[in-house]
């Protein structure tokens, strides 16, 4: 089984802009608490990815990949409105950072992740992080697809 341990930050400053920014298309099929069915078009990419319920900072997750044509068929298909956003990785001691600057209905928000090999694993914060909403289902991509940040 595949497993996503992953912590959630607000962003704050603009220094994270530096890196490259890869545009994400991405909708769900099933935005269920129990489980997401999402399918997203990352740049040149697309996957499908179906996820369980989150405890803490884990949970289950499976991605495959599939053509850009279904995806673009699959998006026609999904809850509305989809989620866009511009992505950027960023390199910090040792970790990666996924930086979400969102667009569309969530547009103002910008959110960093860390994906981690256990929950307690130790890890240092850049000094654009700012509040853990790791916790805060508000800040799920699919709860944002739902209620947009625009209508917070």
């Amino acid at each position: 089984m595949g497993i996503e341990i992953e912590r959630k930050f607000l962003v704050l400053g603009d220094e994270w802009r530096a890196a490259p920014a890869v545009y994400f298309s991405q909708g769900y099929l099933n935005r269920d608490k129990a489980r997401t069915v999402r399918v997203r078009i990352a740049g040149n990419e697309a996957f499908l990815t179906v996820k369980g319920q989150s405890v803490g900072a884990t949970r289950a997750e499976f991605e495959y990949p599939i053509p850009v044509w279904d995806a673009r068929e699959l998006l026609a298909l999904c809850e509305q409105p989809l989620i866009e956003k511009n992505r950027r990785k960023i390199l910090h001691e040792g970790f990666v950072w996924e930086v979400d600057e969102f667009l569309g209905e969530n547009l103002g928000l910008v959110v960093a992740e860390i994906e981690l090999p256990t929950e307690d694993t130790v890890f240092a914060l850049p000094e654009w992080l700012g509040e853990e909403v790791t916790s805060d289902e508000r800040y799920f991509n699919s709860n944002l697809s739902r209620h947009p940040f625009s209508q917070w």
